[in-house]
């Protein structure tokens, strides 16, 4: 796993309200770069059953943003359920997603992109049929932790050009009637191709991804994680080297920080729109075992060259951490 340089960002408080999109999905190249030791068979099978694999998305998308990654999935016999989340709230997200957990018999390989990455690290502690987690540009919050402190511990995310605008540069805050901060929050049309795609989509593509787009509470970034499930279950990371919604370098502390199976792919945060196949892949590896066991040590194998130590203080950034098995 790449060995990061801790550079300090800074955004003002509202700055904060950017993160976490749709659902992306990898197709593609092969992966960049890998750790964490050999693959398993890419069937995914060690035993009679295969896993279900539950698929939550994230910001400024839905679940028919994993739409190629369920049909892959499907056509090597997996079962797959590609689940709503809210974008209401970090706490109510994870009820929500923890019910339908429960719901499933037989082991669960959870996948969670950007914002899902948070949901899925509090929904699945505790739930002992969650035997793989795999965060596919996502949060992996420490308790305590926000997504959006997160967002802003290093530089990298284009979400806002101004620290001090009251709301995030590229997005569109839309009053819920509440208070001052009670706002869904958009992504801008003419932002989307290169906050959330990194412009690596053609422009009518882009244009249908903006349009139908699914807000989220600013709220549901500024929750503190109450459960963090990646210390007791195995976790996996797929870090996209061209991510502006979160920004890569947020994503390698994060998955260095969790000793997580991690590879890294020349992608946009939205990998699933461009790279399905390597999103496809490192969910098959996560379900190649039936109970993995957790990485004693990080992730090795190439190193990724971080680029510029620019400061940018912005709200203060945590750590997310993610246990993960070798692969």
């Amino acid at each position: 796993m790449a060995h990061i340089r801790h550079i300090l960002a800074r955004r003002s408080l509202p700055l904060a309200v950017l993160l976490p999109a749709a659902a992306v999905m990898a197709a593609g190249p092969s992966l960049a770069s890998e750790g964490g030791g050999s693959a398993p068979p890419t069937d995914g099978t060690s035993g009679s059953a295969k896993p279900t694999i539950v698929l939550v998305h994230g910001y400024w998308a839905d679940a028919s943003g994993w739409d190629r990654i369920v049909e892959s999935l499907q056509a090597q016999g997996y079962p797959v359920v590609a689940t709503a989340n809210p974008l209401r709230s970090l706490s109510g997200d994870a009820d929500h997603l923890a019910a339908r957990l429960r719901s499933i018999e037989g082991p669960v390989v959870l996948v969670g992109h950007s914002y899902g990455g948070a949901v899925i690290t509090n929904a699945a502690a505790g739930i002992p049929n969650v035997e793989s987690l795999v965060y596919i540009a996502g949060f992996a919050p420490d308790k305590g932790e926000t997504a959006f402190q997160l967002a802003a511990k290093y530089p990298g995310s284009r979400v806002t050009d101004d620290p001090s605008a009251p709301v995030p540069t590229a997005l569109n805050a839309v009053p819920l009637g509440g208070d001052a901060t009670d706002v869904d929050l958009y992504l801008k049309p003419e932002k989307f191709g290169d906050v959330f795609l990194s412009d690596r989509l053609g422009a009518s593509r882009t244009r249908v991804l903006a349009a139908t787009q699914r807000p989220a509470t600013a709220a549901s970034g500024n929750e503190p994680t109450q459960a963090v499930a990646w210390k007791t279950v195995p976790s996996w990371y797929l870090v996209p080297t061209d991510d502006r919604t979160i920004g890569t370098d947020n994503l390698r502390f994060m998955a260095e920080r969790a000793k997580a199976t991690t590879v890294e792919v020349d992608a946009p945060h939205a990998v699933m729109e461009t790279n399905p196949d390597d999103v496809t892949h490192l969910i098959l590896r996560a379900a190649g075992d039936s109970r993995p066991s957790l990485a004693k040590t990080g992730t090795s194998g190439r190193t990724a060259i971080l680029g510029g130590t620019a400061v940018l203080a912005v709200a203060a950034g945590t750590v997310i951490a993610i246990r993960a098995r070798r692969a």
